[in-house]
């Protein structure tokens, strides 16, 4: 029989591969410094992570023009100072170098733009590992809907049976099951497995490292387990 192709390896980008958490907190509070009321929490402003800035800020915003005015404020502390306070997570660099040395075809799924995202991974180092980078100016729904994902599967060439997703949060997880790929659930992340949880990931991984060993079970039609 012939081998079981090497499944596609799909990652979202802050919280799994790059730790930016303290640039998106401070750009957020820095959007609504000032203002007194409809201010959100460093709690409910993370509970959106991964979902585009602008679909972020609708809930806080008294219109269309209000949430152009919190973008502008957030992107006048988040572009200065990304590089500052961007950093690849621990093993990263390495695993992400190990599956491309290995031939697994890689894509980022964010909800940055595309030109953002490939300056976080080439800032740390991993820039020319991935085959595709799909940011929120690349289609027209962004995660929670499936749309992201189906297209980098389009564009790897691949059906979702051969993929994983990797993220770290629930609208990541939730793009991915409604997509048809298999699920993994970073807690290296800002998120708990508590939280994760109610979002179904196929499954939890503890450390990066371990996801080449993880995706060997997998190739060989194995049971996966959480790790």
């Amino acid at each position: 029989m012939p081998a079981k192709k090497l499944p596609a390896v799909l990652f979202d980008l802050d919280g799994t591969l790059i730790d930016s958490i303290e640039l998106i907190l401070n750009s957020a509070r820095f959007a609504f410094e000032g203002r007194t009321a409809s201010v959100p929490s460093d709690a409910e402003w993370m509970s959106g992570v991964g979902m585009p800035l602008v679909d972020m800020f609708r809930p806080y915003a008294r219109d269309s023009a209000d949430v152009e005015a919190l973008l502008a404020r957030y992107r006048e502390y988040q572009l200065p100072n990304h590089d500052r306070l961007v950093r690849a997570y621990d093993g990263v660099v390495e695993t992400v170098r190990g599956l491309q040395a290995a031939r697994h075809p890689l894509a980022v799924v964010t909800s940055k733009t595309e030109t953002l995202a490939q300056r976080g991974i080439d800032l740390v180092g991993i820039g020319s590992c991935f085959d595709v980078v799909i940011g929120c100016d690349t289609t027209t729904r962004h995660k929670p809907h499936p749309e992201p994902v189906l297209v980098a599967l389009q564009r790897l060439g691949r059906e979702p049976g051969d993929a994983v997703f990797i993220g770290d949060s629930v609208h990541d997880m939730a793009a991915g099951n409604a997509a048809g790929v298999t699920t993994i659930a970073a807690l290296w992340g800002p998120f708990s497995r508590e939280i994760l949880a109610p979002s179904e990931p196929r499954l939890y991984l503890e450390r990066i490292a371990d996801l080449p060993a993880l995706l060997r079970t997998l190739n060989t039609g194995k049971s996966g387990t959480s790790a």
